[in-house]
């Protein structure tokens, strides 16, 4: 019985026209090459596949790959088949120009992202055969919006232990990152005819564009060295703020403001979205517990994978109050965002231990890089004073008035990634003008910290 099309290699879309079949295969692949379609190195189907699958004759298939061969088009050896040649990609008439890339920079210290080269891979791997030799087969299956209930339950004992989080499974609802669950929330309070959102004073655009898109209008809030000061908060519904470290000015949210954060939720009926940024990064004593633990059923605890093992995974979680789970799984449309098996393979990560060996050593390996930024600072910079060290991925360097427009330029000639303080700065937020560069050291591999520190070290005022 001859076998059916599907069964054969790779598949090729191919409409031959023209006259004759073979000059019109012809004519097909050698456009297909030419307009860039059938990139270089492509291997093609051998032409017993590819006549099954055109319902032409073998011979025809293989005159037409000869043809092309021989006009070096292809490239044909024997055991290893045919594959389109090795060439320069004309485009087609009239198609714009590529824009070119920009180039990348030699050293990386923007903030955000951790060093992706210590991701722990062999243990991710081991956690992932481990996860996907017991899981159930209808783990494959769409699953539950709130996530699956193997890392629901490991979150919250994790959260519990670790972050001084009040939780059950129930409760969690797993996202694909930190923004999807704030677009989520955003969502939740504009159908609830909220307004408008307080915020801190610096902070991430893109969180404020996020509140912006969902109707939703940010105020921020006053700043000073005891961090966010929530005194103005009056008829504002809800406010979103980095309690455990944050971001960028680098600092812990004094006892006392967590306290009147609380207290407003409680008196008003608003809404505390809490960003535990860098909350597990930690230096100086243990890390500070999550605002949650005081008030449940006022605060949304937010946390992610993406800073302790890396933002690719794109695996977060909303531990949210039990009267607001079924708003947010009406905004997130009753399906399951994130796939399956990472979360399967995260749950078993958290469970086995790995994950709290693996943020030990992460933690130890930045605080080494944090010492170095800072006695290298001392040795050549004297005047720059680092701010925000306690704990997180990133620190504040202070620069003298006016200089920090200058730094950024010496920055980029030097090849060197780094943001300024002013870009993190709310637009209606009327705190003092502070020159200050903002550098994450988290973000260079081990091999090539010593250079971009080097780099940092020349574009800052002596």
């Amino acid at each position: 019985m001859a076998k059916p099309w599907a069964t054969f290699g790779v598949d090729l879309h191919l409409e031959p026209t023209g006259g004759g079949v073979r000059r019109g295969l012809t004519d097909a692949l050698r456009e297909a090459v030419r307009t860039g379609r059938l990139a270089p190195g492509t291997r093609l189907p051998s032409s017993r596949a590819l006549a099954a699958d055109l319902g032409i004759a073998r011979n025809t298939v293989a005159d037409a790959y000869a043809d092309l061969v021989a006009e070096g088009w292809l490239t044909a050896r024997q055991g290893s088949g045919t594959h389109v040649a090795e060439r320069t990609v004309v485009p087609p008439s009239g198609a714009p120009p590529r824009p070119r890339a920009p180039g990348r920079p030699t050293h990386n210290l923007v903030p955000g992202t951790p060093d992706l080269a210590s991701f722990p891979r062999a243990q991710w791997l081991k956690a992932a055969r481990r996860a996907l030799a017991t899981a159930p087969y209808q783990a494959l299956d769409y699953g539950d919006p709130r996530g699956r209930i193997e890392l629901r339950t490991a979150l919250a004992g994790y959260l519990s232990r670790a972050r001084g989080v009040r939780a059950d499974p129930e409760h969690i609802l797993v996202c694909a990152g930190f923004s999807h669950g704030l677009r989520l929330l955003g969502a939740v309070l504009r159908a609830r005819g909220a307004r408008t959102v307080a915020v801190e004073s610096y902070g991430l655009d893109v969180h404020w564009n996020l509140l912006a898109a969902a109707g939703l209008r940010t105020v921020p809030l006053p700043f000073d060295e005891r961090g966010t000061d929530p005194r103005e908060l009056t008829d504002q519904d809800a406010v979103l703020l980095t309690p455990a470290h944050q971001f960028p000015m680098g600092g812990t949210l004094h006892r006392d403001r967590r306290a009147a954060l609380v207290e407003w939720a409680r008196r008003t009926g608003g809404l505390v979205v809490e960003d535990d940024y860098d909350g597990e990064f930690r230096y100086d004593r243990q890390p500070v517990g999550a605002l949650q633990g005081l008030d449940p059923d006022h605060v949304v605890h937010a946390g992610t994978a993406s800073k302790s093992l890396a933002p690719g995974l794109r695996l977060g979680w909303l531990v949210l109050s039990p009267g607001l789970m079924e708003e947010v799984l009406a905004a997130k449309g009753g399906i399951d965002s994130c796939g399956s098996l990472d979360q399967l393979t995260l749950a078993e990560f958290l469970v086995s231990g790995a994950y709290d060996r693996h943020v030990r050593a992460a933690r130890l390996s930045y605080r080494r890089r944090r010492d170095a930024l800072v006695a290298e600072l001392a040795r050549r910079a004297p005047k720059v004073h680092a701010t925000g060290i306690a704990a997180g991925l990133h620190v504040v360097l202070r620069l003298p008035p006016g200089t920090e427009q200058s730094a950024l330029r010496a920055a980029a000639w030097q090849g060197l990634a780094v943001h300024g303080l002013h870009r993190y700065q709310h637009p209606e937020a009327t705190v003092e003008r502070r020159d200050a560069l903002v550098v994450g050291y988290g973000t260079p591999p081990d091999h090539a910290w010593s250079g971009a520190l080097e780099a940092l070290c020349a574009v800052l005022p002596e």
